[in-house]
């Protein structure tokens, strides 16, 4: 399994703040969510999300200074944005455009 963000920027007691980088076209590992979290795309793109069967569990069309939201509810992230988003805790995503994807992804312990 792999980590839920590409560098770890900060940890203390109360969260994780990642930087996470998917150029266009390249595939995260397979990763779980422990935490509630939010992050903000600094550049956006596309994200195919997969399940840990590797379903295609659709497209999130992330734009440039999007931010989203989820929290564990079970082993599914549930959105508190208003979004209506729900995907599995374990999973994986491919940056579906044509340039590079970046966010900062903050944790909740």
């Amino acid at each position: 399994m792999g980590e839920v963000g590409t560098t770890k920027i900060y940890e203390n007691d109360k969260i994780i703040m990642w930087e996470f980088i998917l150029e266009p076209g390249e595939r995260t590992p397979m990763h779980t969510h422990k935490h509630d979290y939010v992050f903000h795309a600094l550049e956006g793109a596309p994200l195919q999300v997969f399940d840990i069967n590797n379903k295609d569990l659709g497209t999130l069309p992330v734009g440039d200074g999007d931010t989203y939201a989820f929290k564990i509810e079970g082993e599914n992230l549930v959105s508190t944005d208003g979004k209506g988003h729900s995907v599995p805790a374990t999973h994986a995503a491919v940056n579906k455009g044509t340039a590079r994807y970046r966010e900062i992804l903050v944790e909740s312990k």
